[in-house]
């Protein structure tokens, strides 16, 4: 008791002297440094595609490297999505579990203050992180994803000191979580609009830690329109921006999710343009987010000087988006991960298959595609094989998960695991669920609605683009190519129905089902089994609710869902191929189709080249 004692006068007597004379260091630098979005890019190699990479880990290491070299008061932070991507983390997540994750070992040793949870890490279900988040020596920050008692499931928040000067770490992610995954993905948890988290913490970050610099970490984009809402929207999934204009207080937000790239301006989704961030006291916030795969890293400074007469300190900061192709990879990280390299690649070059030509998702911006019709065909398949445990299904939804995907990537037509990658990007499970026919047809004018615009127009655009105020293209201000309204994983088709598209009319008024595929009559009143993601299934991209008109809450409860795989689609996909004795050859079903086809023509051929511009 009398050590105890001791110890609380010197902590006092500290705090005094402190109060009258201030820090011991009169001006700090720290330098902040965020990864986000990794996506399994650890080694500077594409296991997909079978060639080195320019930017992964191992090159941000070395940016790691020289910059605590420079100043030894640097926060390594990381804002999550690093479990799904690259083979690289599928290995570790499904079939090498009997050891540390790759991702985990990384972390540690590349020494991280913090690190954030990634809807797509809760994607990879609760067998892998929450094995993961315990081998990771950091702490795993995630306040607004709360148990039933109120408690939250992940820390809320960190604490670093780093000379003097303490700085807080608020995290938090997304919320659209259970839009987007199955219920048994985030058991133990729901999650909070992430403004009003934010209204609950910094007040008691504030009160109970007094930090001097206040950091929030969230797993959230920066543009709050984007899927069609408002600022006012609750669970809105891109809230960055929203809780530093909100939520007084902050210094700096990192952002992710978004794969964007900020440079510590926010965004006006009005004039399309980037804006400085004022929190509601006036304070500029300064918010900054990587670029995915390690493309680019906020390496961000901030310069604190002691304010006698305030007894506060005044900050400056500055920062850049580290561009990783300047750096070389880090020998001492490639060396401690070279045994998990070589069996991954061994992995992911075992041959399973050969096919006869290739497919791309180039073909599927513009209609009806061998290469989302092959996995139309599967889901088919898999819900009408028993042992599945689903319910056969009569119509089929996909889309293309990637803009610019192809298999397979070999010269002679030989698949292996890694095209698998290609041919299907996500982790997503495949659920038979039952609609009606009018549902059906809702869905689709739905996702029409965002994929096609209406012709003719000015311009003669099939693909619906995102325009500004004066009517003309918006552009990327990464790759100054045109945005599109939705991204191309919300452009879903159907197979088992035989169906137009009409872009002459407008947007609501478009789908003409003819029938079925077999022949039977389509009856808007009937219900029918349909093949379905789970993603989509549980509510991503608003189809099943904005446009089946169905209830949020009953998508959430899976209570229209028959059946449900065991494992991901990927893993059903390289068993198909695997099963075929023979060259397999794959063409388009001709369902669908866009009428009238001249302006269908006609719209291809002016859209074309602005998505895929030749280099």
């Amino acid at each position: 008791m009398k050590r105890f004692a001791l110890v609380v006068c010197i902590a006092l007597l500290s705090l005094s002297v402190f109060a009258q004379t201030g820090p011991a260091s009169k001006s700090v630098v720290l330098t902040f440094i965020e990864t986000s979005d990794i996506h399994g890019a650890i080694y500077p190699y594409d296991f997909v595609n079978a060639k080195p990479m320019t930017t992964s880990l191992a090159q941000v290491a070395s940016l790691i490297a020289s910059t605590r070299e420079s100043n030894p008061n640097t926060v390594l932070l990381d804002d999550g999505d690093s479990l799904q991507g690259q083979p690289t983390v599928y290995y570790y997540n499904f079939e090498k579990t009997d050891g540390p994750h790759i991702w985990s070992q990384a972390v540690n040793f590349l020494g991280y203050d913090a690190v954030a949870v990634g809807n797509h890490d809760i994607e990879a279900g609760h067998n892998v992180y929450d094995k993961l988040y315990e081998e990771i020596q950091a702490p795993v920050l995630c306040a607004n994803a709360v148990k039933a008692d109120g408690s939250t499931y992940f820390a809320p928040y960190s604490i670093i000191e780093k000379e003097g000067v303490k700085i807080a770490i608020l995290g938090m992610t997304s919320p659209k979580i259970p839009d987007w995954l199955p219920p048994q993905f985030w058991t133990g948890m729901q999650f909070d609009d992430m403004i009003e988290c934010a209204k609950k913490w910094v007040p008691i970050i504030q009160e109970k830690e007094k930090p001097d610099v206040l950091i929030g970490l969230f797993h959230s984009g920066v543009d709050y329109t984007y899927g069609n809402v408002t600022r006012t929207t609750k669970f809105n999934e891109n809230a960055a921006q929203l809780v530093a204009e909100e939520v007084p207080g902050f210094d700096i937000i990192f952002a992710g999710h978004d794969h964007q790239g900020w440079d510590g301006m926010g965004w006006d989704p009005v004039s399309k343009q980037k804006v400085q961030v004022l929190d509601p006291n006036g304070k500029p916030v300064y918010i900054y987010g990587a670029l995915n795969a390690a493309r680019k890293i906020p390496v961000v400074n901030m310069i604190l000087n002691w304010n006698e007469t305030t007894k506060t300190w005044d900050k400056q900061v500055t920062g850049t988006l580290a561009d990783m192709t300047k750096y070389e990879a880090d020998p001492d990280f490639t060396a401690k991960f070279q045994d998990g390299f070589d069996a991954i690649k061994q992995w992911v070059d075992r041959p399973i298959g050969k096919m006869d030509g290739v497919i791309t998702t180039r073909d599927s911006m513009f209609g009806d595609s061998a290469f989302v019709d092959l996995i139309h065909r599967i889901q088919l398949d898999l819900s009408n094989d028993p042992s599945m445990g689903l319910k056969p299904a009569d119509i089929s939804f996909v889309a293309p998960l990637s803009s610019d995907a192809k298999i397979p990537t070999s010269k002679d037509g030989t698949l292996y695991v890694r095209d698998m990658f290609n041919l299907y990007t996500y982790e997503n499970f495949l659920y038979t669920m039952n609609l009606t026919g009018q549902q059906v047809k809702d869905f689709l004018e739905y996702s029409y609605q965002f994929w096609f615009d209406t012709m003719p127009n000015e311009g003669n655009h099939l693909i619906n683009f995102q325009k500004d105020k004066d009517g003309k293209l918006v552009l990327d201000n990464r790759t100054n190519m045109p945005l599109t309204a939705t991204r191309s994983y919300n452009y879903d088709s159907a197979a088992g129905i035989n169906y137009e598209v009409d872009v002459t009319k407008p947007a609501g008024q478009r789908i003409n089902i003819i029938c079925m595929s077999d022949g039977r009559a389509f009856n808007p009143k009937a219900t029918y089994s349909v093949a379905i993601n789970s993603y989509r299934g549980s509510g991503g991209g608003s189809h099943l609710t904005k446009g089946a008109g169905l209830d949020p809450t009953v998508v959430r409860t899976m209570s229209l869902v028959t059946g449900a795989t065991t494992k991901d689609l990927r893993y059903f996909l390289l068993k198909w191929f695997e099963s075929q004795t023979e060259t397999v050859t794959v063409a388009p079903i001709g369902n669908w189709e866009v009428v009238p086809s001249d302006l269908a023509a006609l719209g291809t051929a002016t859209d074309y080249p602005l998505l895929y511009p030749k280099k």
